[in-house]
């Protein structure tokens, strides 16, 4: 931080530096500096604005991530097939570029026709896509015909869920930081809906009757869970458990269960 009179070591408050709410946005300061200074933060409307275009800004960037690259100008594409009928002519002068086949045995190099080769080369990919998607629906048909063999009970093998929403320890570390801006969030994650979530909460043998203030997905040493956020009845103190995307009935697949703040 480049601005220490204003925040963590200085005057905690109004006006804020933005070095110190980056930092608290980013999820780096200790634990217990996060949460004493996020209910300050989340108070100050001023604050609460830089904090939502630092979220706005990390979304912008991530939507670059995902979008599809433009196709090259035809102008462009039109110069570089030039430049490359020029380079072929050089380097084999025998060979020219022709629109009409020459007779055969005339002595000349085989004639290099450029739209007939694109020709060529788009028919042998289109033949080649052809045959993968020939095999991906064979694959799952086989997939769909061979019967299930496992026990009862058991879980099919699926693909485990990519981890998502910000990275903690796999003993919870840094989940602190996590509560100031995940209160009264309920985004379920992997486990994608409520009723889910409290098979979860059965399993873990937790009281239903104590309902999550915040609910938010979250990567725990490389796994997907998703974190809950319980009230302890003592001020500042919350338990936060964080669960596996496998959980369910019988299957608590607690990730981590860590009593924070006040004790």
């Amino acid at each position: 931080m480049t601005d220490e009179s204003r925040g963590i070591g200085g005057t905690i408050g109004p006006p804020w530096s933005v070095d110190v709410l980056a930092d608290l946005h980013a999820g780096v300061l200790e634990d217990t500096q996060a949460a004493e200074l996020w209910p300050l933060v989340n108070a100050d409307p001023e604050a609460r604005a830089i904090l939502d275009a630092l979220d706005a800004t990390r979304a912008d960037l991530a939507s670059f991530a995902d979008a599809p690259a433009p196709p090259m100008p035809a102008e462009f594409a039109a110069r570089l097939d030039a430049a490359l009928a020029a380079e072929a002519a050089a380097t084999f002068p025998r060979q020219r570029t022709a629109t009409a086949p020459e007779q055969a045995g005339s002595g000349d190099a085989q004639v290099v026709d450029l739209a007939a080769a694109r020709r060529r080369r788009n028919k042998r990919l289109g033949w080649a896509a052809g045959v993968l998607t020939a095999a991906a629906v064979a694959i799952v048909a086989v997939t769909f015909a061979l019967p299930n063999t496992s026990p009862p009970g058991a879980t099919p093998n699926v693909a485990a869920p990519a981890p998502t929403g910000p990275s903690v320890g796999d003993d919870g570390a840094g989940a602190q930081a996590l509560v100031g801006k995940a209160i009264g969030v309920r985004d379920f994650g992997p486990l994608q809906n409520e009723d889910r979530l409290d098979a979860c909460i059965a399993a873990a043998g937790l009281d239903p009757k104590v309902r999550p203030e915040g609910i938010r997905p979250v990567n725990v040493g490389g796994k997907a869970g998703v974190m809950i956020i319980l009230t302890t009845g003592k001020l500042a103190q919350f338990r936060l458990v964080a669960f596996g995307a496998d959980c369910g009935p019988g299957n608590p697949a607690v990730l981590f269960d860590k009593v924070v703040g006040e004790k």
